[in-house]
This record gives C-alpha cells, sequence and structure tokens, in this order.
C-alpha cells in the first residue's frame, strides 16, 4: 500500500487557512467534496469530530492524523493541509500542528484502514520529511516528495 493510492494531488491544501482543530477539518473535508470523493460534508465531519472527542489525533512533533469511518466512502480516501502559522489541535505535546493528515475509510475496512494509518504514521516520523512537506511550495512538490519516501 501506498500513500498516494488514497491521496491526490487534488486533496492537497499548501497554505490552510483554520486556525482551529474544527476549521482545519471542515477545510480539508471541503476539498474531499470538491473533488467529489465523499456525499455527504457534514456527515463525514460528524465522523471525524466524533473520533476527535474520544482523544486528540494531535500526535505530537506537529502531526495530526484525524480519521473516521463512514459511509460517505467506499474506499480509503485522505487529503492533506500544511499550515503555516500552527493550528491548535490540542495535541498530546500541547503545541501547534502544521501537518494534518485526514483520512476517511468505509466502516468494514478495518484492516486496510489501521494499514493506512501506520503507513502515514511511519512516514511522519522522519523530522527530514515533516520538513521537507512543511517547506513544499505546491501540492505537486508534496506528491514528489511523498512518492520519494514511501519508495524506501
Amino acid at each position: 500500500m501506498k500513500v498516494l493510492d488514497f491521496l491526490s494531488e487534488g486533496c492537497i491544501i499548501t497554505d490552510i487557512k483554520g486556525k482551529t482543530k474544527n476549521e482545519a477539518i471542515s477545510e480539508l473535508i471541503n476539498v474531499l467534496s470538491k473533488e467529489k470523493l465523499i456525499k455527504d460534508i457534514d456527515s463525514a465531519k460528524d465522523a471525524i469530530i466524533k473520533r476527535e472527542g474520544i482523544g486528540s489525533t494531535g500526535i505530537g512533533q506537529g502531526v495530526a492524523l484525524p480519521h473516521a469511518k463512514c459511509e460517505e466512502t467506499t474506499k480509503i480516501i485522505a487529503a492533506l493541509g500544511i499550515s503555516k502559522t500552527g493550528v491548535d489541535f490540542d495535541s498530546l505535546d500541547g503545541e501547534p500542528v502544521y501537518i494534518i493528515f485526514l483520512m476517511v475509510a468505509p466502516p468494514k475496512s478495518v484492516s486496510e484502514h489501521l494499514k493506512a494509518l501506520a503507513k502515514v504514521s511511519r512516514l511522519l516520523k522522519d523530522k527530514f520529511f515533516r520538513q521537507s512537506l512543511r517547506e513544499a511550495s505546491t501540492a505537486r512538490d508534496i506528491v514528489k516528495i511523498i512518492k520519494e519516501e514511501d519508495a524506501l
């Protein structure tokens, strides 16, 4: 499984505007809707927010991995947002988040969903990879960075 199997260039925002967790999540869900990957914005957002209620997906080191399973998709889909100023995401380390990788999966894709989360998490543990994403100026640059790193 490769990250670019579920993340397309059209679902990457290089300068996310939201300053709060809810604003950032809304921005990323809207991108998925614009790309016609989800049927109902509100339902998908509600699923992500409900999951956040269990515990923040702000995992530290400037990274958040909001995710949920919902009926709004038939395959795993993702959106990636880079914040230049940081988002208050209630992160485990109390620090702002600069990289938000949002993932939505169909309800029955438990194993694939976990594999996709593990894959993204593994890549984002590398501080040089995180820095490269934050410094990228276009979605195309980000795709290239992910493709190179995910090939290893």
